[in-house]
């Protein structure tokens, strides 16, 4: 393998690993000012290209939540198709956002203490 091709497949899989990291937190970021259906998510998500996910990674993140407390779901009709599944943050779920956005910006410093010049 190219040094070049090895230094990409070592950046994706650190990008890899940093948006499984914080991929759930983004999520009940996304759902504090209210709820929101899968594909939603999906589609803001994927406004910034780090955070891009897929079907196969969302709905099991979100199961996930469900059975942790996290969130909780309602079914509403949709105005193409049949009704849709709409994820809403739990009081719990709120709490654990609001923890993450306390310990976020220390973790990140501290990561940027090492890893900068």
């Amino acid at each position: 393998m190219e040094p070049d091709a090895a230094s990409k497949s070592d950046a994706g899989r650190a990008e890899s690993q940093l948006r499984k990291g914080v991929l759930e937190y983004c999520v009940l970021g996304l759902l504090r000012d209210g709820p929101r259906y899968g594909v939603e998510l999906l589609e803001v998500l994927g406004t910034v290209s780090v955070m891009t996910t897929s079907q196969g990674t969302i709905y099991p993140l979100l199961a996930r939540l469900r059975r942790d407390g996290l969130v909780d779901t309602t079914w509403q009709e949709s105005p193409s198709g049949p009704p849709r599944r709409y994820y809403v943050l739990t009081p719990q779920g709120r709490a654990a956002l609001a923890e993450f956005s306390e310990i976020w910006p220390h973790f990140r410093d501290a990561v940027d203490r090492f890893t900068t010049d």
